[in-house]
C-alpha cells in the first residue's frame, strides 16, 4: 500500500515562507501525477499545485508566483515551496498521489501537515 508522509507545515507570519515535503513509500515514478491539496476549516479541499510523470506543473490561481512545486525522483520526494504567505493560504496541506491500475484511476493521500499564517 502506497503511504505519504508530510512534513514542513508551521506557524509563520505574513509574508514568511515555509517548505513542504511529501515522503512516498515508492517510487515516484510509479505515479501519473502528484499534487498539494489544502483544505480551510470549513471549507471544501482544493487543488493548490500539480505535476505531472513528464514534470508539467499548474497551479490553482490565488498562489501563482509564490508557490513552487518540484519533485526529486531520487528521494521520491515531492516538495512545495511558498512564498509570501498569506492568511488565507492557512490550512491543512495533504500530499495526493494519481496513478492508473487495472484500467482504473487510483489515489492516494498523506495524512496532511498543518500551515497557519498570521497576519
Amino acid at each position: 500500500q502506497v503511504q505519504l508522509v508530510e512534513s514542513g507545515g508551521g506557524l509563520v507570519q505574513f509574508g514568511e515562507s515555509l517548505r513542504l515535503s511529501c515522503q512516498a513509500s515508492i517510487s515516484i515514478f510509479s505515479f501519473d501525477a502528484m499534487a498539494w491539496y489544502r483544505q480551510a476549516v470549513g471549507q471544501q479541499r482544493e487543488l493548490v499545485a500539480n505535476i505531472t510523470y513528464g514534470g508539467s506543473t499548474t497551479y490553482v490561481d490565488s498562489v501563482k508566483g509564490r508557490f513552487t512545486i518540484s519533485k526529486d525522483n531520487r528521494r521520491d520526494t515531492v516538495s512545495l515551496q511558498m512564498n509570501q504567505l498569506k492568511p488565507e493560504d492557512t490550512g491543512m496541506y495533504y500530499c495526493n498521489a494519481k496513478w492508473i491500475t487495472g484500467g482504473r484511476d487510483v489515489d492516494a493521500w498523506g495524512q496532511g501537515t498543518q500551515v497557519t499564517v498570521s497576519s
